[in-house]
Formats: C-alpha cells, structure tokens, sequence
C-alpha cells in the first residue's frame, strides 16, 4: 500500500489537473456557444448550396468548361480541416482515419491542411502537404474560404489537381459530430438509373437555360460554389471541435473527481491505520514499563 506522503502528493496532482481541465471545459463551452450559432446558420445555405448547384448542372446537358472537367488520372487535392490543438477526444484521429480509409491513394493525394494537427499526423504517415491554413482555426471567416477556394481552383484549371475533397467534421449537435468527406469537384450526378426515353423527356422539360451564356455563367457560380462549401465545413468543423474539447475536459474532470474520492479514502485508511499503529506501539511500551 502506498504510503500517505505519496497519495498525499499524488492528489495534489490530480487536483491540479482537474481545476485545469474545469477552465479548459467552461471555454470551450463559451466558444461552442458562438461557433454553434454560426454552424446553425450556415448550415441550411451549405446544404442548398451543394443541391441546388448539382440539381442545376444535372439539368444543363453537356456543357464544356474547365471547371467541370474532372481528371482521374491526375492528383486529388483534399482540403482537411482538424484543429490547432489536441485534448478533443476522438475529433482529429477521426479526420486523418477518413481520408486515411478513403478510397484515394496515399500517392494520388494531395492535401491542402487547415490544421496543424491534421497537417503533422497526415505528413508523418507520407501524405503531401500543398499549402498549410492552419491559422484559419483560431476563428474561421468568409474571407479565408476565398483564399483556400482560389487557390484549389487555381491548382485545378492549370490542371495540378484533376479533382476537389472536402474533409471535415459535420455538427450534429452537443454531442454528436460526424466526419464527413465531401467531393466538390467534379460533379458525379447520382440517382437511380433512367431509360433513354426517359432521359430525353426529362431533359426536353427541365433543360437549364442560362443568361448570359453557360461558360460564363460556370465561370461565376463554380468558385462562389466552392468557397460556400469551404466556408461551410470551417463552420462546421470549429463548433464540432469546441464541443468535442468540452466533452473531452468534462470527462476528464469527472474522471479527477473520481480518482480524488478513491485516494481520499485511501489516505483516510492509511491514516487511520497509522493512528492505530502508533496507539499500539505506545500501550505496548506502557504495559512494558508496568
């Protein structure tokens, strides 16, 4: 049994990380409260955003632009979104296990890092890094979506990259957080499968017309279209990781209060135990001299 000097020290320590991981978990639930509202609201135009664009191009027959020229030959960029630190659980591993799983190629893969976390694990494991965002994660804007957004595109016309991933964890809820890989770039049209006749017909009702002409209209709704998205998963992605650091710290704390009470009472016991040692050793030293 351990000594009272060393439980005596060992909840000491344990106390001084629960009062750390107790601040830790009121911040992050300061911070999931702001990053929650905007996920919240960004939410439904991420959403629509994605549909709408698919539902459109799905309806505007063959149309020959650059932004819609996919090449799988070519690499695939993969825009990762984890965070700056750790202590979130399960929330980073996840990320890197998704694109790690995907069915991409390690040596087809190229990733645009918004994260250090997801930059150093993903580089270790032989990933190449592009370009690394990861300051964007101290609180993500529009703005920054724009710069990743241009420079994805810019790597895509000029045909570096043949087609576009988003990874990024989806906010649920407090609680719930789901690692998502998203493709942007280009456009797979799903559904179920259509007879010819029925293609023609659907496509002689519901063609898209567009106005001015469709190589300029795509040249105006791609790129806003991706820098939507991308703005869309940060979002998403900043409360995910404030409420998995906040479930992660509550956890813990839990965890120190627990570990507190077992060596409470172990150090009472030992303490007790001591008492009645020291009792003993002095009736017997009485009874001796008697």
């Amino acid at each position: 049994m351990a000594s009272m000097k060393d439980i005596k020290r060992r909840r000491q320590s344990i106390q001084s990380t629960g009062q750390i991981t107790k601040a830790m978990k009121l911040v992050s639930t300061v911070k999931l409260q702001k990053s929650k509202t905007r996920a919240e609201k960004s939410k439904p135009y991420f959403k629509h955003m994605y549909e709408a664009i698919l539902a459109m191009l799905e309806k505007s027959g063959n149309i020959d632009h650059p932004y819609l020229k996919g090449d799988p030959t070519k690499k695939k960029a993969v825009i990762v979104i984890t965070s700056n630190r750790g202590l979130a659980g399960g929330y980073n591993s996840n990320i890197v296990k998704l694109v790690m799983g995907s069915d991409i190629p390690k040596d087809d893969c190229v990733i645009y890092a918004v994260g250090k976390k997801g930059k150093e694990t993903l580089a270790r494991r032989g990933y190449t890094i592009a370009e690394d965002y990861s300051e964007v994660m101290g609180g993500p804007v529009f703005n920054d979506a724009i710069a990743i957004g241009r420079r994805v595109m810019q790597d895509f016309t000029d045909g570096k990259i043949g087609e576009i991933y988003l990874a990024y964890t989806e906010f649920k809820n407090t609680v719930s957080h789901i690692p998502t890989l998203l493709k942007l770039l280009p456009f797979s049209t799903s559904g179920e499968k259509q007879t010819e006749e029925e293609k023609a017909d659907i496509d002689r009702l519901t063609l898209m017309n567009y106005e001015p002409e469709a190589d300029e209209a795509i040249g105006q709704i791609i790129p806003r279209y991706i820098n939507s998205l991308i703005y869309g998963g940060l979002t998403q992605a900043f409360a995910s990781e404030n409420g998995a650091r906040m479930q992660a710290m509550d956890s813990a704390t839990n965890n120190a209060e627990e570990m507190l009470s077992t060596l409470t009472l172990q150090y009472n016991r030992a303490r007790q135990g001591a008492i009645t040692q020291e009792i003993t050793e002095i009736v017997g030293g009485a009874n001796a001299i008697n």
